[in-house]
């Protein structure tokens, strides 16, 4: 069965986003603003907000990981196809990301994959050339539970 990563585009009338930033710390607020506003022109945004507030935030956890961990640009990929929001950031890191234990010790960073592996449907990273791709998914079909974590 293919899975979503092995297209090399969206499947015919999905959505579809790439952008690429520069290094440095205003790219997480670009990053979340452009994913909020293409949800919206996709009609991915539903009356409470979840499935928006969710992909912002995770998004933001991955941008600001290629912000710190990366040493070039790097690029945002959206895609929006048979109910599945996917969200790929691709760096220039080789360091694959862990998910840290939220209530263990007093640091103030390395939480974001923990959020990411708590609220996304999956996830994962894999290797890409000289750099890596860290990638989440989440349910559109605003049903009951869609785009929870499935057992």
């Amino acid at each position: 069965m293919l899975q979503l990563s092995e297209y090399p585009q969206p499947p015919m009338g999905a959505g579809y986003l790439s952008v690429e930033y520069d290094p440095r710390p205003t790219s997480v607020r670009e990053a979340r603003a452009e994913v909020r506003r293409q949800l919206e022109s996709w009609g991915l945004t539903d009356r409470d907000g979840d499935l928006a507030d969710t992909a912002v935030l995770l998004v933001s956890e991955l941008v600001t990981n290629a912000v710190r961990h990366a040493s070039g640009r790097f690029r945002l990929a959206l895609f929006a196809a048979h109910g599945v929001l996917r969200c790929e950031v691709s760096d220039t890191g080789r360091r694959e990301p862990r998910v840290r234990d939220a209530a263990a010790g007093a640091e103030e960073s390395g939480r974001g994959m923990f959020l990411v592996d708590a609220l996304a449907r999956r996830w994962g990273c894999r290797q890409d050339g000289p750099g890596k791709t860290v990638w989440f998914e989440l349910g559109t079909c605003g049903a009951h539970g869609c785009g929870r974590r499935q057992p």
